[in-house]
């Protein structure tokens, strides 16, 4: 599945409009995460282990929207976003969403 953040694919013609796709995930920290990062607050740093719960829920987002436009029939994502919010204290949720449309191959 070709993702794209253009509203165009250089080099490919789309053909179709699918409209909206969209994935979502939604994750909470745990305790040995907080208390990883709060000896980072003091020290000071990348707290990695946030860094990669972030990025994991990122990915699952994109895989649950790729899912989504593949159910339609489509090859491509175009008008790509991703945005992250905390919904409660201590969980975010991140929704990625775009526009599914099928392209000459």
């Amino acid at each position: 599945m070709l993702i794209c953040t253009s509203e165009h694919i250089e080099g490919k013609k789309i053909v179709k409009s699918l409209g909206l796709v969209k994935g979502s995930s939604a994750r909470a920290r745990n305790a040995a995460l907080d208390l990883t990062a709060s000896i980072k607050n003091i020290f000071g740093g990348e707290v990695e282990e946030y860094s990669r719960l972030l990025q994991q829920t990122r990915d699952q987002a994109i895989q649950r929207m790729e899912k989504d436009a593949e159910r339609l029939g489509a090859n491509a994502i175009v008008c790509f976003r991703i945005q992250s919010s905390t919904i409660a204290q201590g969980a975010s949720e991140v929704v990625a969403y775009g526009t599914a449309v099928i392209t000459e191959i």
